[in-house]
């Protein structure tokens, strides 16, 4: 696991190189202006709700002695909470409606790194890419929610919460590894295919959303990078799996369940 989070990572190398050279940066465009616009709108949000969410907390203190220091700590943990959702919203909503957009630079980078220009890929419109991104981020947010409202709760318990902190931003990692991936896959696999890809490459992807999710802390340029650097690095290692298993030819002709 460890050593696929690590081929994940390096993934990354060489990525704005490659996106240079294939003259990629056109096709990032617009997701880069959906990027920008979500992560206003979430961060105007969470900036508003933090406090209102640590007064809401605090509540759950019926006594008068440690009210003060308790308020204290949910104001924290209600900011916690606040971010931890606000970039859950953020990664899934960008990863959707980018999907159409994001198609086409795997496409061209497994190109590059095969040498074939056409492959026997299944078809899809626009419109089928886009609703295929929505249903694969809807699912994984979902699961996302569900996995990640345990591990806020574990806030509240001193020593726990350090590793807590841990869990959550690799939990985060393996669905924005997940999305970037699906780019890829698409083209390849149906909806479940797909999901059953990711799940065996889990550190791939995990190694993938760790960087992801670092960009997002570098202010204005991280939003504006994350997608085009994590895309490209979780397209050059999908194909390369696939390569391995000489599965860029095949489609899998099994329906939807």
């Amino acid at each position: 696991m460890i050593n696929n989070i690590l081929k994940g990572i390096k993934a990354y190398t060489g990525a704005f190189t490659l996106i240079s050279r294939l003259k990629l940066w056109k096709y990032f465009a617009v997701p880069i202006i959906i990027s920008l616009v979500t992560a206003t709108i979430i961060g105007l949000s969470a900036y508003g709700l933090s406090d209102n969410m640590g007064r809401f907390i605090a509540k759950v203190w019926v006594w008068e002695w440690g009210k003060d220091t308790f308020t204290s700590i949910s104001t924290f943990i209600g900011a916690i909470v606040i971010i931890a959702m606000g970039l859950i919203l953020y990664k899934h909503i960008i990863m959707a409606l980018s999907a159409p957009f994001m198609s086409p630079v795997s496409e061209k980078i497994e190109a590059h790194l095969t040498g074939v220009e056409k492959h026997q890929h299944r078809n899809t419109s626009f419109q089928e890419q886009l609703w295929r991104g929505i249903r694969i981020n809807v699912r994984n947010l979902g699961r996302e929610l569900i996995i990640t409202i345990p591990i806020l709760m574990l806030k509240f318990i001193p020593v726990v919460n350090i590793f807590s902190t841990v869990l959550l931003f690799l939990v985060q990692a393996y669905y924005a590894g997940f999305g970037n991936m699906d780019y890829t896959l698409e083209r390849h696999f149906k909806y479940r295919e797909s999901i059953r890809f990711v799940r065996q490459h889990r550190g791939i992807a995990i190694g993938n959303g760790v960087v992801f999710m670092l960009f997002l802390l570098i202010p204005v340029i991280g939003v504006i990078l994350v997608l085009p650097m994590s895309v490209t690095a979780a397209s050059l290692k999908t194909v390369e799996i696939l390569k391995e298993k000489d599965l860029l030819n095949n489609v899998v002709l099994n329906q939807e369940g």
